[in-house]
């Protein structure tokens, strides 16, 4: 089982001090990966399910708060949790997401994607927010060409996106297209896991029947149903025994969140989990 933490600036921040010292602690505490999670605008009234989002909520850019984690860290893996990728131009993210890679030494291996709940972030980006899936398919198709085109150009005539031609580098460390792992909680989440993505990220209030049916699903759709890599959400307080009940469902990261912000008493949650589980 591989351990993931989560540093969200609504709850944590956007200090670069304290976003530093959350980062080089994960890593020291021996955590495999840091997730930052997104959101591109938000506005009065917005919700997800029963959840309230004020709209002053500090979602600091995801990938701009990797590339400052990799700065000054050394090992730790980088990821989102989730970026909205329909609202995200494939060419410009691919160039984006190729460079972090690049500066990191290879360490942006875990970029997550989702497609949103948000009808007026949507409305905000200047998507439909009915064709956000069909976009995100496709995005993700656009991504993988252009990272694995070479000088020669590529090209790609889509629903959402066109082009003749294109050249994208740098190219993520070793030449191959990066990891792209979906997240969501919807039926359409998990079939886009299995078809399009290497990983599954499920969230969302789910029951645990489905929860096995979706990533039955995931399974059921993929290339390669045994490298679909499974990750799923715990909590700093789980036992040993969560764990084996999370692997014995075939999850094979769980990606944990700090219950406090205050830096002294999250250091010791996170070193405390570390001790539990063998990290480091």
């Amino acid at each position: 089982m591989k351990f993931g933490i989560s540093y969200s600036t609504p709850f944590f921040g956007a200090d670069p001090e304290t976003l530093a010292g959350f980062a080089r602690d994960a890593e020291e505490c021996g955590f495999e990966s840091i997730y930052l999670p997104e959101h591109v605008a938000l506005y009065p009234g917005a919700r997800i399910r029963e959840m309230a989002l004020p709209p002053s909520l500090p979602y600091a850019d995801p990938l701009e708060c990797l590339t400052f984690v990799a700065a000054v860290t050394s090992r730790i893996l980088l990821g989102t949790g989730v970026l909205l990728l329909p609202y995200h131009h494939p060419v410009v993210l691919a160039k984006r997401l190729a460079t972090v890679d690049v500066l990191s030494g290879g360490r942006m291996r875990l970029l997550t994607v989702g497609v949103g709940a948000l009808p007026g972030e949507a409305r905000a980006a200047g998507v439909d927010f009915a064709t956000r899936g069909r976009r995100a398919d496709e995005a993700i198709d656009v991504l993988r060409l252009l990272w694995a085109g070479g000088e020669e150009g590529v090209s790609f005539a889509g629903e959402f996106f066109a082009f003749e031609g294109v050249c994208s580098f740098p190219k993520p460390v070793g030449g191959h297209a990066l990891p792209i792992h979906v997240g969501g909680s919807s039926t359409a989440a998990a079939r886009r896991a299995g078809r399009s993505g290497d990983g599954y990220f499920p969230g969302g209030a789910l029951t645990a029947d489905e929860r096995r049916r979706q990533f039955e699903l995931a399974r059921a759709t993929a290339r390669d149903p045994e490298s679909l890599q499974y990750t799923r959400w715990g909590s700093l307080e789980m036992s040993t025994e969560d764990v084996e009940e999370l692997a014995r469902q075939g999850v094979t990261r769980v990606v944990v969140t700090p219950g406090t912000a205050e830096p002294g008493r999250r250091r010791d949650e996170m070193a405390d989990f570390a001790a539990r589980f063998g990290l480091g």
